[in-house]
């Protein structure tokens, strides 16, 4: 029997139903869904700080979230390797 008849499987899907990212993506998907999250919160809850809760809380937020996801993306990328050597040096293997 030919090879190439036989029907190939589908390729995962997300639950959204998107295909997921090749394994080796895990090493930008990470630190960007995670200066995401954080950018978003911290943004937030500094952003309340200074100016409460007003009418232009929105339009702040997001634009305070913004600058901070800029500088926050990109200083993951450089800092997440030597986090996850350290990290490594101080805590057991598991196993």
């Amino acid at each position: 029997m030919n090879d190439s008849s036989s029907p190939t499987p589908p390729s995962p899907r997300t639950s959204w139903g998107l295909r997921k990212l090749p394994a080796r993506s895990a090493a930008w998907v990470m630190p960007l869904l995670l200066s995401l999250l954080m950018t978003f919160i911290v943004s937030l809850i500094s952003t309340v700080r200074v100016v409460g809760f007003s009418l232009d809380l929105p339009r702040l937020w997001m634009s305070s979230w913004a600058l901070s996801w800029l500088v926050a993306f990109p200083t993951l990328l450089l800092v997440l390797p030597v986090v996850r050597r350290v990290t490594a040096a101080i805590v057991e293997p598991q196993g």
